[in-house]
């Protein structure tokens, strides 16, 4: 049976909130993330060890400025306060807070370790960090000692400890891969200075969920299944509790890649879940044609993907939906956050009287995969790589939807997957996007004008797919890629894209 959580993280409007959650269980530790106000009200009922005050997308002298519950601040629990976190306590304790554009750093950022503070126990005095900041603490109160300062920004305060309050602060994100030594400082943290003992396993987490849905003999379920890591995750934890009250759903409306209702048929059978295909081609094709805009695609495809979905669940006579969501499907549709950086379909639905369940929300890809090799599945799940819900409708950009240009950039995909499949020396790739520019150019063919669309090849790597770098392939695997793909009379130019997440997402739209 899993036991509360012994860290809060207060959710201040940032959208790496949850990767603070994320860095903790990796290192073993369960979190709860939650907002001002539902942190109010779970400090009632509970006691942690620990508490973590996240960034924000405000200012602290914002007229709307979040604020964390007075319950939570003077509970004598220690707080760590991240960037904006770390600002709201300096400020609270009365030191200056103010927007200088001297001290504003977006981007890797270094820092001098001056005073251990039990939070920088174990790290080099001086680390490399991810800032991401427009306001800076300027001066600290009488009983605040400043533990690292800046390198390459005179010296100005980066990290604070109150001793009496029990509170610390870091002008930086510990809690992102960019930041060296990031996983340590926050262990260091819950373990050293709040005494938290590790107590996440991803047994724990599948035994969880069987126990709170599987448990029920009244429980009837749709999922919605895709065949990638996350819907076949949740199909084998489930179905074995479930059996035939549990039915697996693929809407095919013709956005799929080359062979992959094969895939998914193999995957759901791995999970031991029954599985239904609806095959829906036209009526999204119907629907989608005359649209460019990536917001508007994403709203089509969700309002039909929901239509068949209440269909499947009527005709099963299920109780419940399930779906396979993560935290970043919640982070970028601004269900946590507070900021859209693009819908899913699978966030944000409404069932009317269904019960809906999410239970793998709280966590990320990563995450999922572990509990995925947990349950014995085949490499082919853990290490697929995400593709979106809309699929190839959202990776053909610059002019309508098509069945031709759907057939392009699926053949398209193909080709470069097994280019990369069979080269040497490609840096490791989390996630591979093919798509087609249906912006046109002029081309020359056989001595004749062409004029057509490009392909654009994209690879990044990531662990949470929060923040990502692009891979840059060998000139010789870019030059086949090239040569194959402009072959095809419908291709003019082929284009690769190197720019990291962020600023760019990893898909295009």
């Amino acid at each position: 049976m899993l036991t509360e959580p012994n860290v809060l993280i207060v959710d201040l409007g940032s959208q790496l909130t949850l990767l603070i959650a994320r860095s903790l269980r990796e290192s073993g530790y369960r979190s709860v993330v939650l907002s001002p106000s539902k942190a109010d009200m779970w400090m009632e009922r509970h006691q942690p060890k620990a508490v973590i005050l996240s960034g924000s997308g405000h200012g602290v002298h914002d007229v709307d400025a979040p604020q964390p519950p007075s319950n939570v601040i003077d509970a004598g629990i220690p707080i760590l306060g991240i960037c904006y976190g770390m600002q709201w306590l300096m400020k609270h304790l009365g030191g200056e807070v103010a927007n200088d554009h001297e001290h504003v750093e977006y981007g890797p950022a270094g820092i001098n370790i001056v005073d251990d503070g039990g939070l920088f126990s174990l790290i080099w005095k001086t680390q490399r960090v991810w800032a991401s900041h427009g306001d800076s603490v300027l001066t600290v109160q009488e009983g605040t000692d400043i533990l690292a300062t800046a390198i390459d920004n005179d010296g100005s305060i980066r990290a604070v400890r109150h001793n009496e309050r029990k509170w610390w602060g870091v002008q930086f994100h510990p809690e992102v891969p960019h930041t060296d030594g990031g996983a340590v400082m926050l262990e260091n943290f819950v373990h050293g200075i709040c005494g938290c003992e590790p107590d996440w396993e991803p047994a724990d987490i599948v035994a969880g969920i069987r126990s709170e849905i599987a448990s029920d003999p009244e429980v009837r379920a749709v999922l919605g299944f895709s065949g990638g890591v996350d819907s076949t995750t949740m199909a084998a934890i489930l179905a074995p509790a479930m059996g035939d009250r549990l039915l697996g759903v693929c809407i095919d409306g013709g956005h799929l890649r080359e062979g992959e209702l094969e895939e998914v048929r193999r995957h759901a059978d791995a999970a031991g879940i029954k599985l239904e295909i609806i095959d829906a081609e036209e009526e999204f094709l119907e629907a989608l044609s005359g649209v460019t805009d990536a917001e508007e695609k994403r709203h089509i495809f969700k309002r039909i993907y929901l239509r068949l979905l209440k269909e499947a669940v009527a005709k099963f006579g299920a109780t419940h939906v399930v779906q396979g969501t993560l935290a970043t499907d919640e982070i970028e549709s601004g269900a946590t956050g507070g900021h859209l950086i693009k819908s899913h379909h699978n966030v944000g639905l409404d069932w009317e009287h269904l019960g809906e369940l999410k239970p793998l929300s709280p966590f990320f890809k990563y995450e999922v995969r572990a509990l995925a090799a947990e349950l014995a599945m085949p490499e082919s799940v853990v290490h697929r790589e995400p593709f979106p819900g809309p699929g190839l409708f959202l990776r053909c950009f610059g002019d309508e939807i098509t069945a031709d240009r759907l057939e392009l950039v699926r053949w398209a995909d193909h080709q470069v997957r097994e280019i990369i499949r069979k080269a040497r020396d490609v840096p490791e790739i989390s996630q591979l996007v093919i798509a087609l520019c249906c912006v046109h150019t002029t081309g020359v063919k056989g001595d004749g004008r062409a004029y057509g669309p490009a392909v654009v090849v994209r690879a990044v790597h990531t662990t949470d797919f929060m923040t990502a770098e692009a891979v840059e392939f060998p000139r010789e695997v870019r030059r086949l890629i090239t040569g194959t793909l402009t072959r095809n009379h419908g291709v003019v130019r082929v284009w690769f894209d190197e720019v990291p997440k962020p600023p760019a997402t990893t898909e295009f739209e």
